[in-house]
């Protein structure tokens, strides 16, 4: 699964399977543009991946402000065809229906689906006009089944495999194909730290596979999805959740 001679712009790049990209990609031979809200992590990935021998520009910023996305994105073109993006930063705000706040849902929909959208739409263009690209969003199984007290994350996680099949038909014809990944429960920092262990614990009992995902395992797919081993694939949803809600 080569990617010399590919760039691939991945958005949450300072850990989880953001970071896992990007060491798995430059691995396998790819160039990388990196963004990411936290200054510190970003730093300690794109030190890693440029110790690989690979070129790496990264930048520091809040994507959800979508002027400032704009800019960044047009300095990123400037180092050649970014013709691989990934779409994989996002957050949460919990809530129910009953209780989740309207700014906290436009939030969690703006990191997910607006972002994502304003990215395919600067750089989906030159893809086309290269005969090649590959889009890879990152969902979520709660994107297909719910998640109880995750209506806003589960809304915009629904949204982006909407988005994902919508361009996947727009842009076959022109060598660009557009799929999605649905993680199931992850071993990520966030997680790591932030759910309730009882809350892991029924996840992982209702996984066939009876443990969580490590990073990696979701970057693999990732990979392939960007590589021309997966040429023939388009407008997928491919959940990565070990059996979990499949």
């Amino acid at each position: 699964m080569s990617l010399d001679g590919h760039i691939a712009l991945i958005t949450g790049a300072g850990q989880g399977i953001g970071r896992a990209c990007a060491v798995t990609f430059a691995s396998k031979g790819a160039n990388l543009v990196l963004f990411d809200k936290n200054p510190e992590t970003l730093s300690k990935v794109a030190h890693e991946v440029g110790e690989m021998g690979r070129k790496v520009m990264s930048d520091v910023l809040d994507l959800t402000n979508l002027e400032r996305l704009q800019e960044v994105a047009r300095k990123a073109r400037k180092i050649g065809l970014i013709d691989i993006l990934v779409n994989n930063a996002g957050f949460d705000r919990p809530g129910t229906t009953a209780k989740i706040e309207k700014k906290g849902f436009e939030e969690v929909l703006s990191i997910h689906v607006t972002v994502p959208l304003t990215l395919i739409q600067m750089f989906l263009p030159g893809m086309r006009a290269a005969g090649w690209g590959r889009i890879i969003n990152v969902s979520s199984v709660y994107g297909i089944t719910g998640g109880k007290g995750e209506v806003a994350y589960s809304t915009a996680k629904a949204g982006i495999i909407g988005l994902t099949k919508s361009v996947a038909k727009e842009c076959g014809q022109d060598g660009v194909t557009v799929n999605a990944v649905l993680p199931g429960l992850t071993r990520t920092p966030t997680i790591e730290t932030s759910m309730a262990e009882r809350y892991k614990k029924t996840i992982i009992a209702n996984t066939p596979l009876g443990r969580m995902a490590e990073p990696e395992e979701v970057a693999n797919v990732i990979a392939f999805l960007a590589s021309d081993e997966a040429s023939f694939i388009t407008g997928i949803a491919l959940p990565v959740s070990g059996g979990w809600a499949v």
